[in-house]
């Protein structure tokens, strides 16, 4: 038996009737037979083939790797993880060590991925799987592959300075890991000096041609620079159906959107999603352009929709938020914006509505907060710095809010929102030359952006504009533009007690009369244009004679028998006028 028992094996091991089996078995067939499951999604089924050939096979590496990969796609992270580490394949070969990363992140074991990832690879003699990834361009590719899981699991623990490091050297090693650049752009970790300088570390990247370096520079390019003003994207005559790419109009709705050219960037928004209604990276910029253009019920449909296709997205309940915040519920703006927030913590455009939700009710200490997260999160972005330097001048800090504002003036220094700050800041200082210029800038910006009439949010730019030209004495420019002011907001009490108030300056009692009167017709409670209004009266009274034509003096008779005749030095003619009507003509009445 024992002599029968030893002659069914070889010296590997092996009984002959498996080996001739094996014989039989078109491996090839098999393995094509695995990749083509893969490819229709069917991976319970590759799973299965996959182990089998392994076995068979005497787990060799190309077939361990196809069978960590399957159970990576079929949601087996821990065990995918488990399967290569419990071989050391990690620390013998790349493609091991970038999938068994793959599978600690997707598990949320970041510090596991963390280790892995960092940890050097063992000198090891070349294997099948080696051989195919021989060129330096495939090796510098799996190398940017590696630092690109581990930006993310760094940005994962909330380290986003290493985050950050991992992904520019992701960049410098594979200038088409767009994962990476979008990384850095999305997420706005960059200042606008330091896109610049990723931008132009692709033309020295390893193993790029000048002309690949170029073409990926200009679709980079279309994703930064979000605050200079949305020139047409410049292609090759070669690419030019280019300019018609989704990605692409996006890119430029969001610059746009920067621009404060929210109707143009609704229009092409609108037509994004019309074409690609699930555009996810069209999503956030639509719904701040809703918000912007008071598009309450579009975006009340878009919220449901959003809510139903993608429930765990933090965009759906942005989106929510965003919608209870136009129509004036702070509260449950609050309570959803929340929910988004802890969908994904990163998502600066949550923090920052987070913030406003607090702002709006004046409850300026939580809305701080939430602003310095944001401004953790998306340093490179203005909007926190912005937000930050309002909440300190509300509590009549105007030396920090001055420097918040100075930085988000560095950032973005075409803003026409941070150049009205500035300039209020100015006037509050009594700069009111340098506010003058602050107010100027911006509204040449929103002229130049829109040519139609401004929107209404703008009112206070334009009376700022007539307050600082009234304390610089030009009296005729401050009520050019309190009357552009008028226009965009007719029933603005404080608008018409300014216009009262210039008109005071200028001695024009009657039309100072006028406003103040209007403006009290809009708020009676309004002190200053009470107070106005008396002293304006006063002065009227005073400074209008009883009667045109009428001495000061009053008329000396003669005695009747003196030798001249009595003469009056009054003139009543036809022109005389009573002076309810000389204050109809000082007001311009009809």
């Amino acid at each position: 038996m024992s002599d029968e028992g030893h002659s069914k094996f070889d010296s590997c091991g092996e009984s002959p009737h498996v080996r001739s089996r094996n014989e039989q078995i078109d491996f090839e067939m098999y393995k094509k037979m695995v990749q083509w499951y893969i490819d229709q999604h069917q991976y319970t089924t590759a799973l299965f083939w996959a182990d089998k050939l392994a076995s068979i096979s005497g787990e060799s590496t190309e077939d361990i790797y196809t069978v960590a990969h399957c159970l990576y796609l079929n949601k087996q992270y821990q065990r995918a993880a488990h399967f290569i580490e419990s071989r050391d394949l990690h620390k013998k070969h790349l493609n091991f060590k970038i999938l068994a990363v793959n599978s600690r992140l997707a598990g949320k074991e970041y510090k596991a991925a963390i280790e892995i990832s960092e940890a050097p690879l063992l000198d090891a003699a070349p294997t099948t799987i080696e051989s195919a990834v021989e060129d330096s361009i495939s090796q510098h590719r799996l190398e940017a592959s590696l630092q690109l899981l581990q930006g993310k699991a760094y940005e994962a623990i909330d380290n986003r300075a290493l985050a950050t490091e991992c992904y520019k050297k992701a960049l410098a090693l594979d200038i088409h890991c767009y994962e990476a650049f979008e990384a850095l752009v999305k997420h706005q970790m960059l200042s606008r000096e330091e896109e610049e300088s990723i931008l132009n570390l692709l033309t020295m990247a390893m193993g790029a041609s000048s002309e690949d370096s170029e073409f990926v520079r200009l679709l980079y390019s279309t994703k930064v620079k979000k605050y200079d003003k949305p020139d047409p994207t410049e292609l090759p005559s070669g690419l030019a159906h280019l300019s018609e790419n989704l990605d692409i109009a996006t890119a430029v709705a969001e610059r746009c959107f920067y621009n404060c050219n929210y109707k143009r960037c609704f229009e092409i928004t609108s037509t994004v999603l019309g074409k690609d209604p699930y555009h996810a990276d069209c999503f956030p910029v639509h719904i701040a352009c809703l918000m912007e253009l008071g598009k309450s019920n579009d975006l009340f449909l878009l919220a449901h929709k959003l809510v139903d296709m993608y429930p765990e997205s933090a965009v759906s309940w942005f989106a929510v938020g965003c919608y209870y915040y136009v129509i004036g519920k702070a509260d449950s703006a609050r309570r959803y914006l929340s929910k988004a927030t802890v969908l994904d913590q990163v998502f600066g455009p949550a923090w920052l509505m987070y913030g406003h939700s607090f702002a709006v009710e004046s409850e300026h200490d939580q809305a701080m907060a939430a602003y310095f997260k944001a401004l953790q999160l998306i340093k490179g972005c203005h909007l926190p710095f912005l937000y930050i330097g309002l909440e300190y001048g509300l509590t009549n800090n105007t030396k920090l809010a001055e420097r918040f504002f100075s930085q988000a003036l560095a950032i973005a220094p075409n803003d026409p929102f941070v150049l009205h700050e500035m300039g209020v800041v100015a006037f509050q200082n009594q700069e009111y030359t340098t506010a003058k210029r602050h107010f100027e800038h911006a509204l040449s910006l929103l002229k130049f952006t829109d040519k139609a009439v401004l929107p209404e949010k703008w009112e206070p730019l334009l009376n700022n504009l007539g307050h600082t030209f009234r304390k610089l004495r030009k009296y005729n420019k401050a009520l050019e533009y309190h009357h552009q002011a008028l226009v965009l907001c007719p029933k603005n009490a404080s608008t018409l007690s300014a216009i009262g108030f210039v008109h005071s300056l200028m001695r024009h009692w009657s039309d100072a009369v006028d406003y103040f009167h209007k403006a009290l017709g809009v708020q009676r409670d309004d002190a200053f244009s009470t107070t106005m209004l008396s002293q304006a009266i006063e002065q009227q009274v005073n400074d209008l004679p009883p009667c045109k034509g009428v001495p000061d003096a009053p008329p000396q008779y003669l005695p009747c028998d003196s030798p001249q005749s009595p003469t009056l030095d009054m003139d009543f003619t036809s022109n005389t006028t009573c002076p309810s009507q000389e204050y109809d003509d000082i007001a311009g009445i009809d």
